[in-house]
């Protein structure tokens, strides 16, 4: 048991701080790390990087924070890693319960609210939640292909931040 920690000190390097390492141990821990982090992100949800919520960003930077500590050497390696998994774990367990439960999908990832309703802007609703009059009519050009809001049937502000807008036929 000891050759094997002696092996794993030399091919890994001791935790504790960074110029404990040297280029080769911080590498293979790079190699590592990188590879743990893509099997992290991709197994079981493959929108954790594609969605935008507040839910998935915490997860994607929680995610980094930790495992850039791996590979630095301030945290215990396997420790992290292990740490990660779990991390991803409470990530799908509550992505699941989303799924299934319209009420804990709202917790946790929020609501979309509706802006605009057959023409009319509900710019109190636009105040509320911090979208400038110029963003909205930059969404609408760049997303509706209209400036004119009577165009326009419905607008969501959604749960990722973007605007939806629904033409009226």
């Amino acid at each position: 048991m000891n050759a094997l920690n002696e092996l794993y000190l030399k091919v890994v390097g001791a935790d504790g701080h960074p110029t404990d390492l040297n280029l080769f141990q911080m590498s293979l821990r790079c190699l590592v790390i990188f590879a743990i982090g893509l099997v992290i992100v991709r197994v079981g949800d493959r929108r954790s990087l594609s969605e935008k919520t507040a839910f998935d960003a915490i997860f994607i930077v929680l995610l980094g924070s930790m495992l850039s500590r791996a590979i630095n050497g301030p945290a215990p390696f396997l420790l992290t890693i292990a740490a990660s998994f779990v991390l991803m774990f409470i990530h799908r367990a509550c992505a699941w319960g989303a799924q299934r439960s319209h009420a804990f999908g709202k917790l946790i990832k929020g609501r979309d609210i509706v802006i605009l309703r057959d023409g009319k802007v509900d710019w109190g609703e636009l105040r509320r939640n911090l979208v400038s009059k110029h963003d909205f009519e930059e969404d609408l050009r760049l997303e509706a292909k209209t400036e004119d809001v009577n165009d326009i049937r419905i607008a969501r502000l959604e749960r990722s931040g973007d605007i939806s807008f629904i033409k009226k036929e």
